[in-house]
């Protein structure tokens, strides 16, 4: 399982690139295995991601913008839910992961 996380390099808005990077951060920060889609750089990516999104999820008008969020090919959120699962601290949960123990390693 992978954790792929659709994003836009190239857009002008400052709230999705914002979005974008707390995702990125958050997930390297945990030490989740993940990889970035750049929908900018390939048409076949972002067709992929509008198909892949569930109908209930579309937006009422236009088309879903990133980051968008999928485990392999299951559909886990976009940013608002990402962001409510971080405030409830099931992240793990959200992406379809099981939760990390704290490891002693890890302790200075």
């Amino acid at each position: 399982m992978i954790i792929r996380v659709f994003i836009a390099s190239s857009s002008c808005s400052v709230a999705i690139k914002k979005r974008q990077q707390d995702v990125v951060r958050f997930l390297e920060a945990n030490r989740i295995d993940f990889e970035e889609v750049d929908i900018t750089m390939s048409e076949e990516q972002r067709q992929w991601m509008y198909k892949n999104i569930p109908e209930e999820r579309q937006p009422a008008q236009g088309n879903p913008l990133p980051p968008q969020i999928f485990n392999d090919d299951q559909y886990c959120g976009d940013y608002d839910c990402f962001f409510e699962a971080k405030e409830n601290n099931t992240v793990f949960s959200f992406l379809g992961l099981k939760p990390r123990l704290a490891s002693k390693e890890s302790e200075p």
